[in-house]
């Protein structure tokens, strides 16, 4: 609390910011509120209050140091938490960490609330602070940390939150995913894994309704409609496609005409690398001429989506209907009925990886051609492709979702790392598609290994959805909530 009781009018005015925060339940839609003199934190109330004033306690992890027993209570109405220590003895010290990075960081909010153990006593446990910091949309997790006595080791639990936009297990994937997200360049890390991760939250907004971080999207825009080559466009094709299908996404939960126009500008971008090698089909890059699966998928899922949304279309449809008809005659589609990488340069399937995203963008795409056409020969033939890799053991060793050649990595951010979001995400949009729903068993299996084993206490997800978890980023945080997602909207 400030260190020093405020006159009548200001303690007005501080009650009102604070009532005025508690009515705004979601983080970064709330105003920013008084700060105590100190720097402390202040949303429904300072930090440094004291727990006995909690209106709950759960303690969601522990830890261990010399016989003591460290832990995190979490008071989830309060938004706030605190540290304590048992099994002590006088002079053993125990504290919170305070990180607004999921974790990576927290120098800044490092011991708050440290306190010794009495001489006498068993037991001691710290004040309270704010997990989050609604005065600049911090989105944060607490830590327990403590050490015996005069000893140099410190022990630490794991990081945890409240359920204050983590209630679901899809929403606590995506306020993960939010510390990984920077306001003030407006991306997630790297360029189209940036556009993956915001259709990946976008899709949280909608399917579970929860506006919290709605900002993203705006933000997003604004900062980055004028990088690359602007309108979200640039040298590599498949990097605009999935910008467009986040435009796409973003005009579908915002209304926001802007948003469908970007979309319009990627495809068109797009089409100007439509060439006759091959027979047609979208290059890679602009100056790149092989023709590549993920490329022309995007291409195709992005134009039904905009005749999809655009009254009185003919030219997008059409697009829509000239992509499928070369990339079925391709080749690229294997006797297996999975898809390899791309084309030769003699124009025949090159064999190279079937990565998992291939499987699953061109299920998104006659989906949404479905829908545009009515054909139900779309539908049989998407069918095909989703019981080709949902029961392929080389995709699913031992019935989990695998990408060959899954990288253990440190920091989930090689490109890998998205593509079995990409795949979820597309298969969850034919199921949709399809009035028997035959892959939600699948989707729903994938989500309950998923969130069995391949999670931390701050519902951070790592690369192997089999487990164990290994490293957690931008990458394998949004191909999760990619899953949650479409098992929760199945």
């Amino acid at each position: 609390m400030p260190p020093t009781r405020p006159n009548r009018p200001a303690r007005a005015a501080l009650l009102a910011s604070l009532l005025t925060v508690t009515a705004a339940l979601t983080l970064g839609t709330a105003p920013a509120t008084a700060r105590a003199a100190d720097g402390a934190v202040c949303n429904k109330f300072c930090d440094a209050r004291d727990p006995q004033n909690a209106t709950g306690d759960r303690t969601p992890v522990t830890a261990s140091i010399y016989g003591r027993t460290l832990a995190l209570h979490l008071s989830d109405n309060d938004v706030m938490g605190w540290a304590s220590i048992d099994g002590a003895v006088g002079g053993d010290e125990v504290w919170l960490d305070r990180s607004f990075d999921g974790g990576r960081t927290w120098s800044s909010g490092s011991r708050l609330g440290a306190t010794a153990v009495p001489d006498g006593s068993t037991g001691r446990r710290s004040q309270m602070y704010n997990v989050d910091d609604w005065n600049t949309g911090g989105i944060g997790a607490l830590r327990a940390c403590g050490k015996a006595g005069n000893r140099a080791e410190i022990a630490c639990t794991g990081w945890a939150r409240t359920d204050r936009n983590a209630a679901s297990r899809s929403t606590a994937a995506a306020t993960s995913l939010m510390t990984e997200y920077h306001r003030d360049t407006g991306r997630f890390a790297g360029w189209w894994t940036s556009a993956t991760a915001l259709t990946s939250l976008i899709d949280n907004i909608r399917i579970s309704g929860m506006p919290s971080y709605r900002y993203a999207i705006s933000t997003t825009y604004d900062k980055l409609i004028g990088a690359e080559d602007g309108d979200f466009t640039n040298a590599y094709l498949d990097d605009t496609g999935w910008w467009g299908l986040a435009w796409v996404a973003a005009y579908d939960v915002t209304g926001d005409a802007r948003y469908l126009e970007t979309a319009r500008k990627d495809a068109d971008h797009m089409r100007d690398y439509w060439t006759s090698t091959c027979g047609g089909g979208v290059q890679w890059a602009t100056d790149k001429p092989y023709k590549n699966a993920v490329t022309n998928e995007l291409y195709l899922q992005l134009n039904a989506s905009l005749h999809n949304r655009i009254d009185g279309d003919t030219a997008y449809l059409q697009r829509a209907e000239d992509e499928w008809a070369w990339f079925r005659g391709s080749g690229m589609i294997n006797s297996g009925g999975t898809v390899n990488d791309g084309l030769t340069s003699a124009c025949a399937n090159n064999g190279d990886t079937t990565w998992t995203y291939n499987q699953g963008v061109i299920l998104a795409g006659l989906a949404e051609l479905h829908r545009a056409t009515g054909d139900a020969a779309v539908l049989s033939s998407a069918r095909t492709l989703a019981d080709a890799s949902t029961s392929s053991d080389y995709l699913n060793p031992g019935g989990t979702l695998h990408e060959p050649y899954e990288p253990d990595g440190t920091g989930c951010t090689s490109d890998g790392d998205s593509f079995k979001g990409a795949y979820a995400r597309g298969l969850g949009i034919l199921d949709k598609e399809l009035p028997d729903h035959p892959y939600s068993a699948y989707l729903d299996r994938q989500a309950a290994t998923l969130y069995a084993r391949n999670r931390n206490s701050l519902d951070q997800y790592g690369p192997h959805w089999a487990g164990p978890f290994a490293a957690t980023g931008n990458g394998c945080q949004h191909s999760a909530l990619d899953l949650l997602n479409a098992a929760q909207d199945g």
